[in-house]
């Protein structure tokens, strides 16, 4: 049930990557990101409320926020400032490249996350898997060699560095999640509702700097109804995937690989909607990437 959980929350991520392309592009970057977020809480907060006034319905269908202690709160304020910087980072090279170039370093996450989940967790991989993995890395270097192509150079080009920091800071987060989830035992719509709050603060507090050291970046921002459907969607992923991680059999290398499944959406799609150049050749390192998460997924049966 956790893979098909997996599933559900690559497939809202992957419509979550085209929205969000739509929002940033030729819009001003963290505004947007905040946006999203308070979208986000605003979804969440009947959840919270509930749990204050209608406990026992909220733990009758599963959507109770529970209350936390200060150290719970401490270990979530970590997620949020890991996943803000890594959101900002992220935002702005989505902001400067190609959706089509974009994803697939991201779809490198998985590698990050099955060093960790091996460092750490003790998950051992089985030799499908390390084939699988070393596919994806494989395939985002192709990628690199289709961007030099559209003018990105990935050497010198610094929104390539960004997206790298921001994969990494998302598979640091990705490894933090199964300490969350499994061994605080933090139920999905809480650790979604108290991480939206604190993450939308940080933002805040970076956009109101920022607005008040430049009238540009004011009058640079549009709303767009791709905005709060961002934060939306989001948060359908993070539910399915937090579910997922309740699992005590859910291996965090394994999950990470299929929400990477999401690339088929924003690739195939994100190139038609967006008009990026080079569609059919991204096709080749596409389907490397989709192999190497089929291994990962039939080699655990």
């Amino acid at each position: 049930m956790w893979m098909y959980l997996g599933l559900l929350a690559a497939l809202f991520l992957g419509l979550h990557n085209l929205c969000k392309k739509h929002a940033v592009r030729n819009n001003e970057t963290y505004t947007v990101l905040l946006g999203t977020l308070v979208a986000g809480f605003l979804l969440l907060l009947p959840l919270f409320l509930g749990s204050l006034w209608q406990p026992e319905y909220l733990q009758q269908i599963q959507l109770y926020v529970t209350l936390l202690s200060i150290k719970e709160h401490g270990y979530i304020i970590i997620k949020a400032m890991i996943m803000a910087a890594s959101w900002v980072l992220a935002y702005q090279a989505l902001k400067h490249l190609p959706i089509t170039i974009v994803t697939p370093i991201r779809s490198a996450g998985p590698f990050f996350t099955f060093i960790g989940a091996i460092l750490i967790y003790q998950e051992r991989p089985s030799f499908w898997q390390w084939i699988g993995f070393f596919l994806i890395i494989l395939s985002v270097f192709l990628y690199s060699q289709i961007g030099k192509k559209e003018g990105i150079i990935f050497k010198s080009n610094k929104w390539i560095y960004a997206i790298v920091a921001a994969t990494f800071l998302g598979a640091s987060s990705g490894l933090y999640d199964k300490f969350l989830i499994q061994s605080l035992n933090l139920n999905p719509p809480t650790l979604q509702f108290w991480f939206c709050t604190y993450t939308m603060l940080i933002i805040g507090a970076i956009v109101l700097y920022k607005r008040n050291k430049s009238i540009a970046v004011k009058q640079s921002f549009q709303f767009r109804w791709t905005i709060p459907a961002v934060g939306v969607l989001l948060q359908m992923a993070d539910y399915f995937y937090f579910k997922a991680l309740q699992d005590p059999e859910a291996l965090i290398m394994l999950l990470s690989a299929i929400k990477r499944s999401q690339i088929l959406i924003a690739v195939v799609l994100g190139g038609l909607l967006f008009k990026e150049k080079n569609k059919r050749k991204k096709l080749v390192p596409l389907f490397g990437i989709l192999i190497g998460v089929f291994l990962i997924l039939y080699s655990n049966e």
